[in-house]
């Protein structure tokens, strides 16, 4: 009895598993559909990072969120100022929550450029395509630069890597010299996953040796998320180096992530003790 307990409930997983599959399936072909009708519809292909057109994504990347289950919560506002942004990188999925909330254009390798399908949609989208590699950095730079004295908002993540979501990383600022030579500001934007337990949640980070195969059928399967963003004030580069705003944006991040997390998370009992101790 208990065996076939266990084949009817496995084969129940396995039956709820092939519905959410085939429904995330359907969901996520009629969003990209969707993003190329948006594409051809409004003719972005012709003038990709005119920055009218940062609408179009955002509508796009809440498409995103609702396929991979994601409830996007903004505190305070979110400007449309011309700056650089930058926030804190936990996960692949970060490009469609900063998205859904923030109308940006995004920094990508330039060999996603050349992915079948999923190329030819970024690019009518209006991601900014880099070259990377040995050397390449100050030529990165310099399309950045040129990127914000047209106006077109630019988001990168100055950690360069991910993270669990707990804390900020070192930030690596030379792309931070755009903006002081674009004279625009510098705008963060701050990026927490809770999940229904009033937690930091831990299904959403693409961080350790899981592949990302494996991560997005996690994701696939996980139940609702909220992401949480929170702008802060917009950092004036006037009399900063890059050194020193660098520096200005690792304080800001760390801080502003500390007070993000205070506002959304439950603090549980033990650490209530923990910190009165």
């Amino acid at each position: 009895m208990t065996q076939s307990s266990v084949t009817e409930t496995s084969s129940l997983n396995g039956l709820s598993k092939f519905f959410l599959y085939s429904k995330k399936l359907v969901t996520g072909l009629g969003a990209i559909i969707q993003g190329f009708y948006l594409v051809f519809r409004h003719r972005l292909y012709k003038d990709p990072n005119n920055p009218c057109n940062t609408r179009y994504v955002q509508h796009f990347c809440r498409q995103l969120c609702k396929v991979f289950n994601l409830e996007i919560q903004v505190h305070g506002v979110i400007p449309r100022e011309p700056a650089l942004w930058v926030s804190n990188h936990v996960s692949w999925l970060d490009v469609a929550v900063l998205g859904s909330g923030a109308r940006v254009f995004f920094l990508a390798k330039a060999e996603i450029e050349k992915w079948p399908l999923f190329g030819k949609l970024a690019k009518g989208g209006g991601t900014l395509f880099i070259k990377r590699g040995s050397g390449d950095s100050i030529k990165i730079k310099e399309q950045i630069t040129t990127f914000l004295k047209q106006n077109i908002p630019v988001l990168f993540f100055p950690e360069a890597t991910t993270s669990d979501g707990s804390k900020i990383k070192k930030i690596y600022g030379r792309i931070l010299g755009s903006a002081i030579e674009a004279n625009r500001p510098v705008q963060i934007c701050l990026i927490c996953y809770v999940n229904q337990d009033g937690q930091l949640d831990t299904v959403a980070p693409f961080v350790g040796n899981i592949s990302f195969a494996e991560h997005v059928k996690k994701v696939l399967e996980m139940p609702k998320v909220t992401a949480h963003l929170m702008a802060l004030p917009a950092i004036a580069v006037q009399g900063h180096t890059v050194e020193s705003l660098t520096q200005e944006v690792q304080t800001q991040m760390i801080e502003g992530l500390a007070r993000l997390q205070q506002k959304v998370l439950k603090t549980s009992s033990s650490t209530l003790l923990a910190k009165q101790s």
